[in-house]
């Protein structure tokens, strides 16, 4: 596969739910590509994919919510679980711990379907998203090593 194409199908990788941009930047660096480009493809596959979820989420809400009169759906029990999560730790707990449950457009599109803000939601998804794929990069590496 030609170099330049490869972080190309990290990113699209990180746009994967349960691949996310930790496990994306995982398969570029066991692919051989330099650890740094590949955790940053990872994050932007996945940073792009949330972007989009919560950008069209915002736009479905606001349409759902702007049409009164009829009755909230009933929440399914992945909803409700992160729905728990943000009345203990709010949006910057449930996006950086989010991961370890749910993948981050799950969570992403949760938080704005009940009203959190776009931006808000972005800039803690972003902050998660660099968090868990640099920690995964620097244990793949071996920067940091794990204890078991």
């Amino acid at each position: 596969m030609p170099e330049l194409l490869r972080p190309l199908i990290v990113a699209l990788a990180g746009a994967v739910p349960f691949i996310e941009g930790e496990g994306a930047s995982a398969i570029g660096i066991i692919g051989g590509i330099h650890p740094v480009v590949a955790a940053i493809a990872g994050f932007a596959g996945n940073f792009l994919c949330v972007a989009i979820i919560v950008f069209a989420g915002a736009r479905v809400r606001t349409a759902v919510t702007t049409r009164g009169g009829r009755a909230a759906p009933e929440m399914s029990p992945r909803r409700q679980k992160v729905m728990r999560a943000y009345e203990r730790y709010g949006t910057p707990g449930v996006s950086l711990l989010g991961p370890l449950l749910v993948p981050t457009q799950f969570t992403a599109a949760a938080l704005v379907s009940t009203g959190v803000a776009p931006g808000r939601v972005l800039f803690w998804q972003a902050v998660a998203i660099a968090l868990w794929t640099t920690l995964i990069t620097l244990i793949i590496t071996g920067v940091i090593t794990v204890v078991g």
